[in-house]
């Protein structure tokens, strides 16, 4: 039984796949950190693609900092209609709907997406954030769909 929770624990602990393609990396030092590019497809939202932009810290940096298991909570996003937009069952409440998450920390910490329906302007308003379970993080990005561009004229 206690091999059976521990398995758990394990299993619960590893990153789960990440909805998003890795399509740039970019190097911004001469130790090894990166800045990568991801583009996610929004699940529920077929036609919009956001773009993610976050740093990962090399070996040797981590070495040296001495905080082996945690990246910045530093990230950008950019969300762009790329075909034609089919709005699926999106959770409309003031809270949005998380479609995207990747840890930045063994256990503490991940880089999340939210999307946030704006119905008084129909537009999808997309949020780049930190997840900390012990201290919050006021570092954020946002990007917006407008969805009236892709609505027929009467």
């Amino acid at each position: 039984m206690r091999r059976t929770l521990s398995l758990l624990a394990l299993v619960t602990a590893l990153p789960l796949a990440a909805p998003a393609e890795e399509i740039g990396k970019v190097g911004v030092d001469w130790i090894g950190n990166d800045i990568v590019i991801e583009a996610l497809a929004d699940p529920k939202v077929q036609g919009v693609t956001c773009h993610l932009a976050y740093f990962e810290r090399s070996t040797i940096d981590r070495l040296v900092q001495g905080n082996w298991f945690e990246d910045p909570s530093n990230s950008s996003i950019a969300c762009r209609q790329t075909g034609p937009v089919t709005v699926g069952d999106i959770d409309k409440g003031p809270e949005g709907e998380e479609i995207f998450s990747e840890r930045q920390s063994l256990l503490l910490k991940s880089l999340a997406v939210t999307r946030i329906y704006d119905a008084a302007n129909d537009t999808l308003v997309y949020i780049a954030h930190a997840r900390e379970v012990t201290e919050g993080s006021a570092k954020m990005s946002i990007s917006t769909v407008p969805l009236w561009t892709t609505r027929q004229q009467p």
